[in-house]
């Protein structure tokens, strides 16, 4: 079976001071709770801020290093999940539950993809 990758996008803006609420957090393990049950979960975590990230880039034959916040991107890696489902369209299923969990003044948007093997 094909494996997934569900990459968390945030607006880092919408995201409260104090994190997200005890509430997210319980729906949120909930939904994780069973996407394993299902046997579709293998991995999943949360990423701190970019304030608290680096960036490497390569250009030119050139290595670069810079330290966050990254103030130029609107949205911010914040977390990723590798499911192992049937299709494509399982995967996004189980995606779109997981930003439904959010509370409305959350920007989250993820990035669905196929895992290449071999």
């Amino acid at each position: 079976m094909p494996r997934y990758l569900s990459l968390v996008r945030i607006d880092e803006n919408s995201v409260p001071a104090e994190g997200p609420s005890p509430e997210l957090m319980q729906r949120m393990g909930e939904l994780i709770e069973e996407i394993t049950k299902a046997g579709v979960m293998l991995e999943t975590a949360g990423l701190t801020p970019t304030e608290q990230g680096v960036r490497v880039h390569y250009e030119g034959g050139k290595v670069s290093v810079t330290d966050g916040p990254f103030t130029e991107t609107k949205e911010a890696v914040g977390g990723y999940a590798i499911m192992q489902c049937k299709d494509r369209d399982e995967a996004v299923e189980w995606t779109k539950r997981f930003v439904k969990v959010h509370e409305d003044f959350w920007t989250v948007n993820c990035e669905v993809r196929e895992i290449a093997e071999g």
